[in-house]
C-alpha cells in the first residue's frame, strides 16, 4: 500500500548485472519502485547517448533471446508487432491473479496457458510436474492462509496490499511496433494529479503501479536521430474483479490435495466390521510414519496426521485445483488489462441450510505438530462472503461484488448415501450403514429433489440477491454424472474400489443412479437456476441465474471406469480391472500389499488420465483422509479402525473430478463468466501523432 505523498513508482526491468546495466540503473538508485514525495522538485530521468550506445549490444542480445524466455517476463503477444505496424503503447497488469503472492506462479500459468484450453494446460503442468503437482509449493504462497484467512494486508512482490481492496496496481508498459535501433522514449504518466516523467531507451519496459478507480493517461514521445519525433499515448484503467466461490465438494475441488498424501511401501492394517481378531486387511501406509502398523500396536492421531495431504483449507477440502480456482486464474490469465480478487469459500458436504446459510462440520484438520484440538466445525459461507463484502466497503464504498461461481444441490439430496448405496456390497457394511443413515436410496433422493431443495434454492436466490445485485452475476456451474464411459452407464464392478474389501460397484444399482442423476437431478438443477419447468420465481427474468453445463457432454466419455493405454504406467500394472490389486494374505501385505510388487509411493495423483473422475483408489492414494472432523460419537476407535478404513477409501475424493474434470468444468465456466463481466468490449483506443516538444527539467538532463 503507498504510503504518505507516494504516487508513481517506475522502474527499469533488468536481468543482467553488466557495466552498462550498472550505469543505467545508477541514475534510479536502488531497484525498488521510484517513488517521488510531493514536496521534492519532479525530474526526468534521462539516459545518456554515449551510455545508449554503450547499452546497444544489451539490447540486441535482448532482443534474441528465446521467445519462451521472454514471454516468461510476461511479455504480451501485442509486442511482436508486424515490421510494418504503427507504434503502439502495449500494457498489462502484472501478477493479476491476487491470490498469488508471488509472480513466479502466475507466470507459470501464462506460459502454460499460451495457445492452450484450461485443460490442456493442467494436462501440461501435469507432465511438466512429473505427476506431483503444480499446485504443491504455490499452496503455501497465497494471500489466503491454511485456515481460511485472508491476509491483510498481503505482501506481494514485496510490497503491502490490501487484499480485498487494492489502492494500485502494478502494471509494466512497453512501446511495441517498428521501434527506430537507438531511439530514446520520453514517457509521462499522468493520473489527473500531474505528470510523472522519465526517459528510457525505447526498448526498455517500464514498471510502474498505477491508482486503482481512476484513468491514467500513459503519453511517450519516441526520438530518433533526425527523424521528427512521434507521440503515442492511450489511457491505463486497470479493472479489478471481486469475485466469491461458494457451494459443496465439487465447488471446493474435494479429491484434489494441493500437496498429495505420500504413500510408503510397507502395508497398514485395517480391520473389518463385526469381526474376529484375525479379521484384518493391509493397504498402504503413509510415507514417514513410523508408529504402529499392526492393529494390534495402535499409535496416536497425532503421529499419523503429520504426514496427512495438504489443502488451500483442510477443514473445507478446499483446492486450487477446484474449477472455481481455475476459472477465476484463467479470467486473469487471458485478460491483461484485469486484475481478479479471488475469495474462496465453498466447503466439502455443504448443503444449502447446513453450509451456506448455517454451519457445518469440518472435513478435516491441518496437520500440525502440536497436540492442538480440532475445531471441528466451519463457519456459513454467506455469513463469510458478507463480512468480507461489509469490510470492502468499509474502505471502498464503490467497492462491490462483482460474481458468484456456484456449485450446490448434491448433498442436499444425498448423493453420496447414493454413491455408498451403489459401492458398498458386503451385508454387514450395508446392514450397519444403513442403519447409521449413511447409505440413501433413489426414492428418497427423488423426494428431497422434488420437495425440499426447490425451496431451499428459493431461499437461496433470495439471500444473493442483496450480495451481486443483478442474479446473471450467479454464475452456477452444474455437475457431470460421473457414472458415464462412452456415453453409458460404467458396468461396474470392483475395479477402482478395491481399496477396500466390501466395495463393489454393483452393475443394477449403479445403473439407476446413472439414470437418476442424468435424468431428472441434473435437468432439475436447469430448471431451478433458470426459473424453468414450473419452478416458482418472483421475476423470472431478474432471477434467473447464468447456468452452465457445456462440460457435461465431454464428461459422457470420461467417468471413473474409463481407461485408456495412455494412462500413467502405475495405474495400468497395479490397479487390476479385476479388482485385484491388492494382497489378501496379511503377513505378506504388511510388508508389500501391492500385488504388482511396485511402491505405493510410485503412484501420482496429477497425472493426464481417460477417467476425470477419482474412484476409491484414487481417493485413498492421493488422499488417505482421516475422518477428524466428525462428530465424537462418529470417530473411529483408534486408527486402524474400521470405520478409518471405510472411509480412508472415499472422506478424500472418491467419485469427484479430477483436477483435469475440474480444468475441462472450468473451460466450459470461462466463456460465460467473461460474458457476464463485459471483458470483449473494446479497449481504449491508442492515439498516435507527431509530437510536440515536451520540456524536460533541465537537472534531468
Amino acid at each position: 500500500m503507498t504510503g504518505g505523498g507516494e504516487r508513481f513508482g517506475v522502474k527499469i526491468m533488468r536481468h543482467y548485472n553488466i557495466g552498462c546495466s550498472v550505469r543505467a540503473l545508477s541514475v534510479l538508485g536502488p531497484l525498488s519502485y521510484f517513488r517521488p514525495i510531493r514536496n521534492v522538485k519532479r525530474a526526468m530521468v534521462r539516459i545518456h547517448l554515449r551510455l545508449m550506445i554503450a547499452c546497444a549490444p544489451l539490447v540486441a542480445a535482448l532482443a534474441a533471446l528465446p521467445a519462451q524466455w521472454v514471454a516468461a517476463q510476461g511479455a504480451p503477444a501485442a509486442a511482436q508487432s508486424a515490421p510494418d505496424a504503427p507504434l503502439q503503447i502495449s500494457w498489462e497488469v502484472r501478477n493479476r491473479f491476487r491470490l498469488f503472492r508471488e509472480e513466479r506462479d502466475f507466470l507459470l500459468h501464462t506460459d502454460s496457458s499460451r495457445g492452450r484450453s484450461i485443460l490442456a494446460s493442467e494436462q501440461a503442468l501435469e507432465l511438466q510436474s512429473d505427476g506431483r503437482g503444480w499446485a504443491r509449493n504455490t499452496v503455501s504462497r497465497l494471500c489466503i492462509d491454511l485456515a481460511g484467512r485472508v491476509s491483510e494486508p498481503c505482501t506481494r512482490d514485496n510490497v503491502k496490499e490490501s487484499y480485498l481492496t487494492p489502492v494500485d496496481h502494478p502494471v509494466i508498459v512497453r512501446l511495441t511496433g517498428p521501434i527506430p535501433v537507438g531511439a530514446t522514449c520520453a514517457w509521462s504518466f499522468d493520473d489527473g494529479e500531474g505528470p510523472q516523467q522519465s526517459t528510457f531507451d525505447c526498448a526498455e519496459p517500464v514498471n510502474l503501479r498505477v491508482r486503482y478507480g481512476r484513468p491514467t493517461i500513459a503519453t511517450v514521445e519516441v526520438s530518433s536521430g533526425s527523424e521528427a519525433p512521434q507521440r503515442v499515448s492511450t489511457e491505463i484503467m486497470v479493472r479489478d474483479f471481486f469475485i466469491a466461490g461458494l457451494g459443496d465438494s465439487i465447488a471446493s475441488g474435494e479429491g484434489n490435495p494441493d500437496r498429495p498424501v505420500a504413500l510408503s511401501d510397507e502395508g497398514f492394517c485395517f480391520r473389518y466390521y463385526l469381526g474376529t481378531a484375525n479379521a484384518q486387511y493391509y493397504r498402504p501406509s503413509r510415507a514417514g510414519y513410523k508408529g504402529g502398523r499392526a492393529c494390534e500396536a495402535p499409535d496416536s492421531l497425532q503421529v499419523w496426521q503429520r504426514q496427512s495431504a495438504l489443502w488451500l483449507n483442510s477443514a473445507c477440502h478446499r483446492s486450487l485445483y477446484s474449477y472455481q480456482t481455475r476459472t477465476a486464474l484463467a479470467l486473469a490469465v487471458q485478460y491483461p488489462h484485469i486484475a481478479v480478487t479471488y475469495l474462496p469459500l465453498a466447503c466439502t458436504g455443504a448443503t444449502i441450510p447446513d453450509g451456506l446459510f448455517g454451519g457445518q462440520r469440518a472435513r478435516e484438520c491441518p496437520p500440525t505438530k502440536s497436540a492442538s484440538s480440532c475445531q471441528g466445525t466451519v463457519n456459513a459461507q454467506l455469513a463469510e462472503l458478507r463480512e468480507a463484502v461489509t469490510a470492502a466497503k468499509r474502505r471502498q464504498p464503490e467497492r462491490k461484488l462483482d460474481l458468484v461461481l456456484l456449485s450446490i444441490g448434491a448433498n442436499d439430496i444425498n448423493f453420496s448415501g447414493l454413491v455408498a448405496d451403489v459401492i458398498v456390497d458386503t451385508p454387514t457394511e450395508r446392514v450397519l450403514f444403513r442403519r447409521s443413515g449413511v447409505m440413501g436410496s433413489v426414492d428418497d433422493s427423488r423426494a428431497a429433489l422434488a420437495r425440499d431443495l426447490p425451496q431451499s434454492f428459493g431461499k437461496l436466490r433470495e439471500a444473493l440477491k442483496p450480495l451481486v445485485g443483478d442474479m446473471s452475476r450467479v454464475v452456477y456451474v452444474s455437475y457431470a454424472n460421473p457414472t458415464l464411459a462412452g456415453g453409458a452407464p460404467c458396468p461396474g464392478g470392483r475395479a477402482g474400489f478395491d481399496i477396500h474389501p466390501s466395495f463393489n460397484a454393483q452393475p443394477q444399482r449403479l445403473a439407476n443412479v446413472s439414470s437418476y442423476v442424468q435424468n431428472e437431478f441434473l435437468p432439475q438443477l436447469k430448471a431451478l437456476a433458470l426459473c424453468q419447468s414450473g419452478i416458482l420465481c418472483r421475476d423470472p427474468a431478474a432471477d434467473r441465474m447464468t447456468f452452465v453445463d457445456a462440460h457435461q457432454a465431454a464428461f459422457a466419455d470420461h467417468g471413473f471406469c474409463a481407461r485408456a493405454s495412455s494412462d500413467p504406467e502405475f495405474d495400468r500394472q497395479c490397479f487390476s480391472p479385476k479388482g485385484e490389486s491388492f494382497d489378501p494374505d496379511i503377513v505378506t501385505a504388511s510388508n508389500q500389499p501391492m500385488l504388482c510388487g511396485r511402491s505405493a509411493g510410485e503412484y501420482r495423483a496429477y497425472l493426464p488420465r481417460a477417467r476425470w473422475i477419482r474412484d476409491a483408489n484414487d481417493s485413498y492414494f492421493a488422499a488417505m483422509t482421516y475422518p477428524q472432523g466428525l462428530p465424537s460419537s462418529s470417530q473411529p476407535a483408534d486408527i486402524h479402525d474400521a470405520t478409518w478404513g471405510i472411509l480412508s477409501a472415499v472422506y478424500g475424493g472418491a467419485v469427484h473430478p479430477s483436477a483435469e474434470g475440474h480444468a475441462a468444468m472450468a473451460d466450459a465456466a470461462l466463456p460465460a463468466v467473461a460474458s457476464v463481466l463485459q471483458l470483449d468490449t473494446a479497449v481504449p483506443e491508442v492515439i498516435r501523432e507527431p509530437a510536440a516538444s515536451i520540456v524536460i527539467a533541465p537537472g534531468a538532463r
